[in-house]
């Protein structure tokens, strides 16, 4: 990333993610594990999980206390990179 994406961050910050995917406890859970080695002090219990108006799909959304750009960068990585997830804004 520019260093002018960069300014646009002042870390340490909140900084929400949303991951989506086909809805099943396994999404979750990888979501979770995925969010602990990243952001160690992410707190589980501030994770938000809502359902398509179906049931196919779960959104879920994980709030971290982001460090740095390459924290974020690494966390859309390996997020992205999960077969069960489909989006990460």
């Amino acid at each position: 990333m520019s260093d002018e994406t960069d300014r646009l961050f002042e870390f340490p910050c909140a900084f929400p993610l949303k991951i989506m995917g086909t809805a099943s406890e396994a999404l979750t859970q990888a979501v979770l594990e995925v969010m602990l080695s990243q952001a160690p002090d992410f707190d589980p219990a501030t994770m938000e999980v809502r359902s398509s108006s179906t049931g196919k799909y779960l959104s879920l959304t994980c709030t971290i206390n982001a460090t740095s750009r390459a924290q974020l960068d690494a966390l859309y990585r390996e997020l992205s990179s999960h077969p069960l997830v489909k989006i990460v804004l």
